[in-house]
């Protein structure tokens, strides 16, 4: 079954699996491939621990402290938008703060229990239980060794260049008929 990506402005994606599985080596091999061939690609990270991005003492530090809502600090090289939030497992309101009309593709990673078509990452040797499993959004599987335990296609882990063509394969077609 090919993923519907016509829910967003542009196709989203996820790399889930556990962790240790190596979805953010995976993901970093593949943006260089993506990006390299012109693909704008927008990327959430989900975590689950309090990050602090500023340094106590800076501005931007103190503004954000000091009661805004949404602080965004801009420089002649990036932009960070400080932002406060109370439900950072919602990956459709994370989606929506993303500036759409800079992308042509986001690759979320992580959020696996979220309904977003997924790549799973799955390494046997962890003895995790396949996402697949129990997850209709699961399209297919990128994997260190053969599995038997489903019919979704197994894209070889090792072989980042495989993964980014099938996954620009798989978003410029839905691309392509959503604009028709």
């Amino acid at each position: 079954m090919k993923p519907d990506l016509s829910r967003w402005p542009k196709p989203v994606i996820a790399l889930a699996g556990f962790s240790g599985s190596g979805k953010t080596t995976l993901l970093c091999q593949v943006l260089e491939i993506i990006s390299h061939q012109g693909i704008r690609v927008g990327v959430i990270k989900h975590s689950h621990h309090d990050v602090e991005l500023d340094k106590p003492g800076k501005d931007s530090y103190r503004l954000t402290h000091s009661g805004a809502t949404q602080m965004l600090l801009s420089s002649p090289q990036m932009s960070v938008l400080f932002s406060k939030q109370t439900n950072h497992d919602d990956l459709d309101s994370q989606l929506q703060r993303l500036c759409w009309d800079e992308l042509d593709l986001v690759i979320v990673e992580g959020y696996r229990h979220s309904d977003v078509p997924k790549l799973e990452i799955h390494r046997p040797e962890l003895e995790k239980p396949l996402l697949a499993a129990s997850d209709p959004w699961v399209f297919a599987i990128a994997t260190n060794q053969p599995l038997e335990q489903t019919q979704l296609p197994l894209w070889p882990l090792n072989q980042p260049q495989i993964i980014a063509d099938n996954i620009l394969a798989l978003c410029l077609k839905n691309t392509q008929k959503n604009n028709k």
